[in-house]
């Protein structure tokens, strides 16, 4: 890992530094870290810290020793939660974690895993921005703003008089001059680089996958949860970059039956011709899904379960199992509609549309599409669906034995610099 780090002390400091961080403790900060260790904690900070090394080389070692080792089946885009009691971290603001399962006060990070049904480990790590940490977007005098990524429209709040009356109020918000000097106050104190600016989770997951690319690594197949996977230029991101994918969606994304074509529209005469359109409205897969009933699924298993330690010798494994069943779509959507996504034909891309349905249930509780081949089994489409279940090992096992949450550093490179050195544990059943 550190072969390319230029100077000797460094390289024995980021050794004790990951001694540090595989030895037991329950925490893994840099006080009881050097404690462990019997160093001071000023070395392991400043290493951390304000070193001159380049993490980027790190980065590039493990993530090849680690796609060598694991030998992936797929590669798996997620995010992960880092609760925190002040607001001076890094990118830390008030967000939705799915860790976390509510608003809260965290840090996010968007990360890349190579995985199978044995082993896991981290290729890449990114901070997320939230928009409070960029000035680019905060609306200026006129209203405008600059950052091209951020959210157009902002909920004023409202309160409610004893009838139940709206009155709404504006917001008190600092002067604009005030907001854009408190923002790059806290940038510049978390050393937050000029180019690291708010733009989506979906598109962070696209420039490391450009990374790895750079680097010579790239996916049998990725997938990622709904969060990504309904975003249409996330998908389209990864067909143009050549990777294959199974990513899950929501039940409101819509689509076309597989077997739906475009119809000519007239000509009125004048202006550009038409492009050829449907000629009904795009539904919603879960009113697709609906259409063919539960009877058209199947029991299909996935994976076999994690022998126990209570497990009795000689006692086989049960399967993983649930009811599936698989069509032919096309995704539509105003984003989808807009070239190149769709072509002059009107002919939307057609793609898997796989869904899970438990017996009992009134309808599917999981969605999928993927790009796989159309000669693809449907225990295959389940099997690499369901094959995102190794992440949340990796995220357990990095906060609770490694201490990728313990980091109580402030500043960007600080947190880089520890979650790049955690990538070097592989996981393993």
């Amino acid at each position: 890992m550190f072969a390319g780090l230029p100077r000797s002390d460094q390289r024995a400091t980021g050794l004790r530094y990951l001694r540090g961080l595989m030895l037991d403790g329950r925490r893994k900060s840099m006080q009881p870290m050097a404690q462990r260790l019997g160093v001071d904690h000023q070395q392991l900070q400043q290493f951390l810290t304000s070193s001159t090394w380049d993490v980027t080389d790190v980065r590039r070692r493990s993530a090849t020793a680690a796609v060598d080792v694991v030998g992936p089946q797929v590669w798996v885009v997620d995010d992960t939660g880092f609760p925190k009691d002040g607001n001076a971290s890094a990118c830390v603001a008030r967000q939705y974690s799915g860790t976390l399962g509510k608003v809260a006060n965290c840090q996010i990070a968007v990360s890349v895993h190579a995985a199978t049904d044995t082993a896991s480990a981290v290729l890449d790590w990114r901070l997320f921005v939230p928009e409070s940490w960029d000035e680019t977007c905060v609306p200026g005098p006129d209203g405008k703003i600059t950052n091209p990524h951020a959210r157009r429209l902002r909920q004023e709040p409202v309160t409610r008089d004893a009838a139940g009356t709206k009155k709404p109020h504006a917001r008190l918000r600092p002067p604009h001059a005030e907001q854009i000097d408190q923002i790059r106050s806290r940038r510049a104190a978390s050393k937050l680089p000029e180019g690291e600016r708010y733009r989506p989770k979906w598109m962070m997951a696209l420039e490391m996958l450009d990374e790895l690319a750079g680097w010579g690594l790239r996916p049998p197949l990725l997938t990622a949860d709904a969060g990504y996977g309904q975003v249409a230029e996330f998908r389209q991101g990864l067909t143009d970059r050549g990777i294959g994918y199974i990513v899950a969606t929501t039940s409101s994304t819509t689509a076309q039956p597989g077997d739906a074509q475009p119809v000519e529209v007239p000509y009125a005469g004048v202006g550009k011709h038409p492009t050829p359109r449907y000629p009904q409205p795009a539904r919603s897969l879960k009113t697709i899904a609906l259409t063919q009933g539960p009877h058209a699924t199947r029991l299909v298993p996935w994976r076999d379960r994690i022998a126990t330690a209570d497990r009795a010798p000689g006692q086989p494994t049960r399967e993983l199992a649930g009811h599936f069943l698989a069509l032919r779509v096309r995704p539509a959507g105003r984003t989808v509609q807009r070239r190149p996504y769709c072509g002059d034909d009107g002919v939307l891309p057609e793609c898997w549309l796989l869904v899970q349905w438990p017996p009992g249930q009134d309808e599917p509780t999981d969605y999928w599409l993927s790009d796989l081949p159309t000669d693809t089994p449907l225990a295959e489409l389940a099997r690499l669906a369901k094959s995102r279940w190794r992440i949340e090992h990796d995220y357990r096992e990095l906060k609770t034995a490694l201490g990728l949450d313990h980091f109580e550093g402030r500043s960007w490179f600080g947190w880089h610099r520890h979650a790049g050195l955690l990538r070097s544990r592989l996981k393993g059943v």
